[in-house]
């Protein structure tokens, strides 16, 4: 073991240095000894006073005071923690917050106890509700009234102000955006579901329910829906509380577009049940927007038309009074 550790400190041994007699390393030997002995007092060439070109760390330490200690880990725990705060509230005001999935009303796409990241930075630069997306929305008028809320604790309460986890006493609410602004929507019998004259084919309804429900309590409708607000229902449709069943309120059962927190993306919990939420291509088939389309059409037809009218008669006019000139002519 000795041999061992004098190989890695040198990297030689004596037999393998050629040309170093005994005498060599003995005075080798004691310049390092004498070398030492001068750094200990600061008067050798190592050591010096700081003023030589062989002035090294030790010299420049006595010259500038002793290096600062880098602070405890302890110290700067509480400065991490403020900082992780702060960075999940900003996250959660203007980026992504979670919500807790709390009933069977979109079940299966949804599920009780999955977690949910809901995207909120596309609405602040102008993204309004598309059909088929999975939105949350503050409840706008009473839909949860009936509903018992939790009474979390003091812990729960701020993680869920922050962000850290699904907030438990606010009235939001999770259902799939069936139509948008200018959309008729009609439900007849059991279906199917007409939005535009279109029927949707809607594999994402909870197995074994029927599109549309067949009773005289809002199941069978035909709504249009105002600009500035959209349609939802749940996808367990014989077991949601939607837009069908709140036609009563002050909305007619339609979400207003501001109470809209932002568009579910991605199921994010549990890792088992991981999965995006994208939007159904039922909702991509042609003709689905042509009553939205035909509208800015017509208002540009009826804009266009006095325009025309009035260059007609510039026209018109022009040619009247050459002729006449050249009549006279």
């Amino acid at each position: 073991m000795g041999d061992l550790a004098v190989g890695a400190r040198s990297g030689h041994g004596p037999d393998e240095q050629p040309g170093r007699s005994d005498d060599g390393a003995a005075a080798a030997a004691t310049g390092a000894v004498n070398l030492e002995s001068d750094g200990a007092d600061g008067t050798g060439h190592g050591g010096g006073h700081g003023d030589g070109p062989g002035e090294g760390a030790a010299g420049g330490s006595r010259s500038g005071g002793q290096a600062k200690k880098p602070r405890s880990f302890w110290k700067e725990l509480p400065l991490l923690i403020v900082i992780a705060l702060v960075l999940a509230l900003v996250i959660k005001t203007f980026l992504v917050q979670a919500f807790s999935i709390p009933s069977a009303s979109m079940e299966n796409t949804l599920q009780i106890g999955d977690r949910v990241l809901v995207d909120k930075l596309t609405p602040w630069f102008g993204s309004e509700p598309g059909r088929g997306e999975v939105i949350v929305f503050h409840d706008p008028d009473g839909w949860l009234k009936d509903e018992p809320t939790a009474e979390p604790n003091p812990v729960q309460r701020l993680l869920g102000w922050i962000g850290l986890m699904p907030s438990t006493n606010e009235k939001d609410l999770i259902k799939r955006v069936i139509g948008v602004g200018g959309d008729t929507i009609e439900c007849n019998g059991t279906g199917p579901l007409m939005v535009n004259g279109k029927a949707l084919d809607e594999p994402y309804v909870y197995p074994g329910n029927t599109p549309c429900s067949d009773d005289n309590v809002g199941g069978k409708f035909k709504v249009t829906v105002p600009i500035g607000k959209v349609w939802v229902m749940g996808d367990h449709r014989q077991d949601s509380m939607d837009s069908r069943y709140h036609q009563q309120d002050s909305n007619q059962g339609f979400v207003p577009v501001d109470n809209v927190v932002g568009r579910a993306i991605v199921v994010a919990w549990p890792p088992t049940r991981w999965t995006t939420l994208p939007v159904p291509d039922t909702f991509d088939q042609p003709g689905l927007s042509a009553a939205m389309g035909a509208v800015p059409g017509a208002l540009g037809l009826a804009g266009a038309a006095p325009l025309v009218l009035w260059r007609r008669r510039r026209l018109t006019q022009g040619n009247t009074r050459v002729s006449e000139v050249k009549t006279a002519g």
